[in-house]
């Protein structure tokens, strides 16, 4: 079992937990992920590590409340225990000295894009980090990106925080100042999000890596649920990623893929919310 030993709100909507998970946390790196499972009939969740201490044995998660399991994950509270936590999977982010380079985070991607321009920054890079929400509410970790970074840039879609832009406004303008000199970008955030930041930085020929976020079951490239199309044909993100060529991903393929089960997912949300609306009534009966 896998106990919760911290919990924190950083949005309404977005929840922070530290994991005691020795095993993992000797091995992790940057750009891995995890797979959770919340008990034994859970669906297995998988979440790129934010953080992780190798000496405290822990590993940082961040999720969004969105389907039936994050929901559930995010009810549980220090104490509580996990049934499952796999990892660290895939492989880590590319580490060197490359020069001057952006790291991209969009919405909940700021969490697992902090580890990486960490670690790039620790090989000697030049960091400047782009950091974007919707609205100032679902802005997290600016404060950590800002000590992980030699200039950060923050963006709202509706300018109620920072600059009102998208990501791709900033990063285009670094990469018409030829005295910038950008060597490398990642991204990571919604897959529309990364589909534009390739769209953006393609013409000036800047090497670009986005961490995917598939529909994944098993994580061992066994069932095939996360493949994803790139020039040279399928890969499997569970097992070749999670970090691809952005320039190379069919994106449009990606996004239908990813909009499969939207109606299924919604349902599942539905059901689980009357379930617990009918224990929490019935258990208030008694």
């Amino acid at each position: 079992m896998y106990t919760i030993l911290r919990k924190e709100a950083l949005t309404n909507v977005t929840k922070l937990m530290e994991i005691a998970a020795p095993h993992v946390a000797r091995r992790a790196r940057a750009g891995q992920f995890i797979i959770v499972r919340i008990d034994e009939h859970g669906e297995r969740v998988p979440l790129t590590i934010a953080d992780y201490n190798r000496e405290a044995g822990t590993i940082t998660i961040i999720f969004q409340e969105l389907g039936k399991s994050t929901i559930h994950l995010g009810r549980l509270n220090p104490g509580d225990s996990l049934a499952s936590f796999a990892g660290p999977l895939g492989h880590p982010t590319e580490i060197g000295n490359f020069g001057t380079v952006v790291c991209i985070g969009g919405g909940v991607g700021i969490a697992p894009i902090y580890p990486i321009a960490k670690a790039l920054r620790e090989a000697g890079n030049r960091i400047i980090a782009v950091i974007g929400a919707r609205t100032k509410d679902l802005l997290f970790w600016e404060d950590r990106m800002q000590a992980v970074s030699d200039e950060l840039i923050v963006c709202t879609d509706d300018g109620s925080y920072g600059r009102k832009a998208l990501v791709t406004e900033p990063l285009k303008e670094l990469l018409d100042d030829s005295g910038r000199n950008i060597a490398k970008v990642w991204a990571i955030g919604p897959a529309v999000m990364m589909k534009f930041v390739t769209l953006t930085t393609k013409p000036y020929h800047v090497p670009t890596i986005v961490s995917l976020n598939t529909i994944m079951i098993d994580g061992t490239g066994m069932c095939g649920g996360c493949r994803v199309l790139l020039e040279e044909g399928a890969q499997f993100v569970c097992v070749d990623g999670p970090e691809f060529n952005g320039h190379k991903v069919d994106w449009d393929n990606l996004l239908s893929r990813l909009s499969f089960y939207r109606d299924e997912e919604k349902q599942a949300v539905e059901h689980w919310t009357h379930k617990c609306n009918l224990d929490n009534a019935a258990a208030e009966e008694t």
